[in-house]
């Protein structure tokens, strides 16, 4: 199974791309919402049609205790787009603490301070171990 993760934020988008059978991820790319604008969606059609995902995946930034966070109120337009102009199944995914460990790694690294791309695979990296576990 391919799949496509999006960690979605009012000014970038991280995409990762990873698959079911050698259980591995990597980051993709990071689209900046300010400069690609109305563009972002070409080039998420592009992707799509690029990578041909089973499965697209959204962050969804839950609270500590589980309940949605306000943050949802724009993701969820984002999500229903993805939904309209793919024919792939969409799911919105648990990413609490992603952007915090994405951080830790980033620094670790001494990667650039842009780690939404890594947030979305640290996502997509536990829907895959929990997908493939679960079989």
């Amino acid at each position: 199974m391919q799949i496509l993760a999006f960690d979605f934020g009012t000014r970038h988008i991280g995409v990762a791309v990873g698959q079911t059978i050698t259980g591995t991820s990597s980051p993709l790319m990071v689209l900046d919402v300010a400069q690609e604008g109305k563009k972002i969606w070409n080039t998420i059609e592009g992707l799509i049609n690029e990578w041909k995902p089973d499965q697209l995946l959204v962050g969804n930034p839950l609270n500590m205790d589980g309940t949605p966070s306000d943050m949802i109120k724009k993701i969820d337009p984002f999500f229903k787009k993805l939904q309209m102009i793919s024919d792939v199944p969409c799911e919105l995914v648990d990413e609490r603490l992603t952007s915090f460990e994405a951080k830790q790694l980033a620094q670790k690294n001494k990667k650039d301070d842009r780690i939404d791309d890594l947030a979305a695979k640290i996502f997509l990296d536990s829907w895959i171990e929990h997908h493939v576990n679960s079989k």
